[in-house]
């Protein structure tokens, strides 16, 4: 009987990516199917992130949870992988002895391996090792749908922002050679697929071998992805502003399949407070990258990061980043109080802000870049949008659901024929996260 694969997944679109070579890899190796709940499955994956304190406090207590099924089916394999698995590692297993494996973000290839071991020695087993490159010479291709997919071009990440565990749960910054590259998204886009979103921790300080040897940086691997015929759009995420090189914001002029939306973090708009976390650039140097991609690109929409509370934030420093919010008019962000963790400089730092007062900032933020985005959302009704639909619509299943260009979701009246096709929708009015259209007829 086919055996049956539960995999939860915490944190950012790197997770994501992975989980679903971790799926990949147990259906070439292992032959099993996912299910969407944990308690009928033979295999229990935890793919963990550690940025945040609460992320890692969910992954304790759903391992609890899976405690109790294991109870009620002894057979049943537990796995904890991420980042909470990188920087844990054998503690793990001392806090939770049911959990039959640990590995890390470059281990998720050993899977089977590891697995293998536990049944064979009754122990339970940690690779939480930094392999290189080697994790995407022994990962299958992924079948997809709907058009759309992700590719990743570089683990790991060499900045050491004082307030982050990235460096130390994934590595440093490795990128991956081109041919590689170019191998998987003509391998999905046999599949169908017309819209590739490049990813890593820090993509765009992609420095990569091409096939003569050379090393090339993220704008000549978004040039030669673009070149390809069958990419219709092409993404990327997670940005770095130190390496938004001029070379890059150029092809926001010349690349048209290069999407008009960037993640483009700043954390801060405090000068001061940008040094304390070790980013590497200014308000200033920030908002004149912003001012080129405009310039390059007038409609583009810029999504952000934002730290709330950082150790030693003052009123003045908040108020320089809510400054920066209304200079950039942002159409979107990622924003949390910020959560120590341990091993990082920033968790050794003084932090004298009561709770009180970082919710209310960050309550004030919140509202601030909702504002904006309703804007946005209100500024693209009666426009038409190029649309790649990529579901049944969660509202309404005589609907379908598509992303435009500039990111946001919208749902239309359409029939399933469409799903990983583009089409032209007309906006006719929308909220914070989603819009509402109308298919047009040609």
């Amino acid at each position: 009987m086919q055996k049956k694969l539960y995999i939860k997944t915490y944190g950012c679109q790197m997770n994501e990516y992975d989980s679903d070579k971790m799926a990949d890899v147990m259906r070439a190796c292992e032959d099993m199917t996912q299910v969407e709940t944990p308690e009928n499955a033979d295999v229990i994956l935890f793919n963990t992130c550690s940025i945040r304190e609460k992320s890692e406090g969910k992954v304790f207590s759903d391992l609890g949870r899976a405690r109790e099924i294991k109870k009620l089916n002894p057979n049943l394999l537990i796995g904890v992988g991420g980042c909470v698995g990188s920087q844990e590692g054998e503690a793990i297993l001392k806090r939770a002895p049911y959990v039959d494996f640990v590995f890390g973000p470059q281990t998720l290839h050993r899977l089977p391996a590891l697995m293998a071991a536990r049944l064979a020695t009754g122990k339970s087993q940690v690779d939480i090792s930094f392999p290189e490159i080697e994790k995407f010479d022994h990962l299958p291709a992924t079948p997809t749908a709907h058009g759309s997919a992700f590719v990743s071009i570089i683990e790991g990440c060499s900045k050491y922002c004082t307030f982050c565990v990235v460096p130390y749960t994934r590595g440093e910054e490795l990128s991956r050679p081109v041919a590689d590259i170019i191998r998987e998204v003509e391998s999905l886009t046999a599949q169908g697929v017309s819209e590739i979103t490049l990813l890593g921790q820090n993509v765009n300080a992609y420095q990569g071998l091409a096939e003569d040897g050379e090393v090339v940086d993220f704008a000549y691997l978004l040039q030669v992805v673009s070149a390809l015929p069958k990419v219709q759009r092409l993404r990327f995420s997670t940005s770095h502003p130190r390496e938004m090189t001029q070379r890059l914001i150029d092809l926001y002029v010349s690349e048209p399949k290069l999407a008009g939306h960037l993640h483009l973090p700043v954390q801060s708009g405090s000068d001061r407070i940008l040094a304390a976390m070790k980013r590497g650039y200014t308000v200033l140097e920030y908002k004149s990258i912003v001012r080129k991609l405009r310039v390059a690109r007038p409609d583009i929409s810029i999504t952000s990061d934002f730290i709330v509370g950082f150790p030693g934030e003052t009123e003045a420093d908040f108020e320089a980043t809510m400054k920066l919010i209304d200079d950039v008019r942002f159409d979107a962000s990622f924003s949390f109080l910020f959560s120590p963790r341990p091993g990082t400089p920033a968790a050794e730092m003084q932090d004298d802000t009561s709770n009180e007062i970082k919710m209310a900032r960050l309550h004030r933020l919140q509202e601030r870049i909702a504002a904006l985005g309703q804007q946005v959302s209100d500024s693209m009704a009666g426009t038409v949008q190029r649309v790649l639909v990529e579901n049944i619509s969660r509202k309404s299943e005589a609907e379908l659901a598509g992303r435009t260009e500039n990111n946001r979701v919208v749902n239309f009246a359409g029939s399933p024929g469409m799903l990983g096709r583009y089409v032209d929708v007309r906006i006719m009015s929308g909220t914070l996260h989603t819009l509402r259209g109308e298919l047009v007829i040609e």
